[in-house]
């Protein structure tokens, strides 16, 4: 049973800032006070639906008593004993603890892993269904660094995503993504397994990650890349690697103070990203299996052409609609990674 008081607590915050935003909030704080109000009422609509289910069910109990209204109060009953176990869940769903990160902007690496060009090719794929998605959602899409193969295939990509719950949307994409089919380069019409790793990372903020500039080192050099995209002839491209953990970070855009921004936010994310796999290992020790864990050499999803079939091996789900999924159709994918994690959450919060 959730305690009344702690529902009572949520409710008179949320009351106090609706009254600031009716009233008009402090300009510095505005944001603030919006975001966390954006927060609460999903949980407070929960809490009032909950609350009413069990107030009606009250009434209809009483209505017992009257012989009249006795069959109308019984089927009401009936109903409302169906109903409030599903806005119950539905209330402690809402009240598990959030990921910080999850309305934060993400940044995209993806890279070949084993199979050569097939894997390059296959890495190209994912990026572009990626982009579809981005794109079906309206979020922005901005390439930080990419460079490709003589054949079209994908050296390594580095992507930043902008949009309301990008990060909660994208987080479970991280890991080996295995494909299977017969590559553009094999005459013998052999089928080929190769792979490709994605990682998405939540862009950290100044505030969460102090990094000390005597901890990185800052190269200029040429951009480069097969087929001309993203080359100039100056010295507009920024390396920065970060000597403490030897993480290394390239941006190829054309100006090289947007490139040290740039390179700055992914060192940023990555740190940021290494401290919260860091935490999340430490809690979910004991844990034999869980969605998020974050595992960069996961191989969680295997694309199958010859049958048109894409499985999660995470929830062993899986869909026979690969054109839509490259499509940039993933929402039957991350809908259910999402339903997944928050049931494993209840469940570790109700042991």
């Amino acid at each position: 049973m959730i305690p009344a008081e702690t529902l009572d607590q949520i409710t008179r915050r949320f009351g106090f800032l609706e009254a600031q935003l009716a009233q008009g909030a402090d300009p510095s704080r505005l944001v603030e006070i919006a975001r966390e109000y954006d927060q609460l009422k999903p949980v407070v609509e929960a809490i009032e639906a909950w609350r009413g289910a069990l107030d009606e069910r009250a009434q209809a109990r009483a209505l017992l008593t009257d012989p009249e209204m006795r069959p109308l109060a019984g089927e009401e009953l009936e109903r409302l004993d169906a109903l409030l176990p599903e806005l119950e869940t539905r209330l402690k769903q809402a009240l598990l603890p959030r990921d910080r990160a999850d309305d934060r902007p993400a940044i995209l690496e993806i890279r070949p892993g084993t199979g050569g060009e097939e894997a390059a090719l296959f890495a190209a794929d994912l990026l572009r269904m990626y982009q579809r998605y981005v794109e079906a959602r309206g979020w922005r899409w901005e390439v930080i660094s990419q460079t490709e193969t003589e054949l079209g295939g994908l050296r390594e990509a580095v992507v930043r995503i902008l949009g309301d719950g990008v990060f909660a949307r994208l987080k479970f994409e991280s890991g080996v993504h295995r494909v299977q089919r017969v590559p553009v380069t094999e005459s013998g019409g052999r089928i080929h397994t190769s792979a490709a790793t994605v990682a998405v990372l939540p862009e950290a903020a100044e505030v969460d990650l102090q990094i000390p500039e005597a901890d990185i080192r800052i190269d200029t050099m040429r951009a480069s890349g097969a087929g001309g995209q993203h080359v100039n002839t100056t010295d507009s491209a920024v390396r920065i690697t970060h000597l403490p953990t030897g993480l290394v970070v390239t941006s190829s855009e054309k100006s090289q103070h947007q490139n040290r921004r740039l390179a700055m936010e992914v060192l940023r994310a990555r740190l940021f990203d290494m401290q919260r796999r860091e935490q999340a290992e430490a809690r979910a020790a004991d844990r034999k299996a869980q969605v998020g864990t974050g595992d960069r050499s996961e191989r969680i999803r295997t694309y199958n052409f010859p049958q048109g079939r894409i499985t999660d091996h995470r929830i062993n789900l899986t869909l026979y609609s690969l054109p839509q999924i490259l499509d940039g159709d993933l929402d039957p994918l991350i809908d259910p990674l999402i339903a997944q994690d928050q049931a494993e959450r209840l469940a570790e919060l109700e042991a």
